[in-house]
């Protein structure tokens, strides 16, 4: 079996449990990804498929070099190819099919997605710093303090936290269980929060 799938985040609600409890989830629509490549220990050094996720939009243009890569599946074109291991019985070749269906109601899986970008933020909103008094005269309310000793080591030591660039990176959000899925309509529907905005590219892999 698969370990996991590509999918697109459709957008997060909330629905009630049979007790009246609030439970926030996160519909995705996950697959139908094509094995674009399959790979073998013999060959490439590790088993794993190379999938790629099918779009109702239509194909992406692909060079000379990549449009001879996807002959053996018959697939057009795709935009995001992302390869995951493979074990299990059963024969798998170029142009096989995976759906939802990969993962069953109540089992957890892993997401990995890109979080929002938020630009540049400084230290109190990028890494909740306390900040300064906020009465007139004290000229320190946002700022990050000192950042290192003037005789030793006369430096600004690495990994110091300090404004930068916020979000727009890769997160995992793991054990999320599995609320529902829908073979017919490509959808998984997750318990909890997905990294990314509506629209962003994820990986669903099994816990």
């Amino acid at each position: 079996m698969v370990a996991g799938l590509i999918g697109k985040k459709i957008g997060m609600t909330q629905g009630f449990d049979g007790q009246g409890n609030s439970v926030p989830f996160t519909v995705i629509q996950a697959g139908p990804c094509t094995v674009v490549q399959k790979k073998s220990k013999d060959k490439d050094g590790y088993d794993a498929l190379q999938l790629g996720f099918v779009e109702a939009k239509g194909a992406k243009k692909s060079n000379k070099a990549m449009a001879g890569h996807f002959v053996k599946s018959g697939l057009p074109g795709t935009k995001i190819l992302r390869e995951f291991s493979f074990e299990g019985p059963g024969e798998v070749k170029e142009g096989d099919q995976f759906f939802v269906d990969v993962f069953k109601v109540g089992e957890k899986v892993h997401v990995t997605g890109t979080s929002k970008g938020k630009g540049f933020a400084g230290v109190v909103k990028r890494h909740h710093f306390r900040g300064g008094g906020a009465a007139h005269g004290s000229m320190f309310h946002r700022a990050p303090g000192s950042i290192g000793a003037s005789s030793y080591p006369s430096r600004v030591v690495k990994g110091l936290r300090m404004g930068g660039h916020m979000g727009h990176d890769r997160v995992t959000v793991r054990n999320l269980v599995v609320l529902q899925t829908d073979k017919e309509n490509n959808l998984l529907v997750v318990k909890g929060a997905v990294p990314g905005p509506n629209g962003t590219y994820v990986l669903i892999q099994r816990a």
